[in-house]
């Protein structure tokens, strides 16, 4: 988790993750996107060829939640 930022204006989590070519980048926005649909959560996400920036906006609107942290470390367990 120590890779995500806390943002509060908006609040939000952020984190850019980087790969070594789009083979790699595509694999992992493969991965996020089903466990997207299984979570029924989906975070804004922008990418290019070799990264991919993640934004978790709390599920209620509020303060962040528990729940948005473990959603962060469960897109963190889809690296290889």
């Amino acid at each position: 988790m120590d890779k995500w930022q806390q943002r509060n204006r908006p609040l939000r989590l952020e984190r850019r993750f980087e790969f070594e070519n789009y083979q790699a980048t595509r694999d992992f926005l493969d991965r996020l996107g089903d466990h997207n649909e299984k979570a029924n959560r989906f975070p804004d996400i922008s990418f290019g060829s070799t990264y991919v920036n993640i934004t978790l906006r709390p599920e209620e609107d509020s303060n962040i939640q528990e729940s948005d942290f473990q959603f962060a470390k469960e897109i963190d367990g889809l690296l290889d």
